[in-house]
């Protein structure tokens, strides 16, 4: 798990506003799994589930490519056992809780995207 809730979401959440992909990859594991509503929206494919850090860098690009005014903006975070979830100011008016899993190295290694 990761040592500081709090200073993590920030940083990760920082990454996110640069728009920098190599920065916000930093913080996810290379066999993270992401589900989200937008994978299937965005790539026009059947799966709402993308498994590793090269599919999924891969989609945020697409992605930040199509957002280019992407801004997030933390509401609140809650912690469990290895794992957070954060509630935030998304895009176009939406908000989302994101539910990240951690692998023993505090990296990223699940995370499911749920949207308003």
């Amino acid at each position: 798990m990761i040592n500081n809730s709090k200073e993590f979401v920030n940083e990760l959440i920082k990454s996110w506003n640069s728009h920098d992909i190599e920065r916000i990859m930093k913080h996810y594991s290379d066999d993270c799994e992401l589900r989200s509503p937008y994978i299937k929206r965005l790539l026009g494919i059947e799966s709402s589930i993308l498994k590793g850090k090269k599919q999924i860098k891969d989609f945020w690009k697409i992605g930040l490519s199509k957002v280019p005014d992407l801004h997030l903006e933390l509401i609140d975070i809650a912690e469990c056992v290895d794992t957070l979830a954060i509630y935030y100011n998304s895009v176009n008016g939406r908000k989302a809780i994101e539910i990240m899993f951690f692998n023993e190295k505090g990296e990223i290694n699940k995370v499911f995207v749920h949207y308003n």
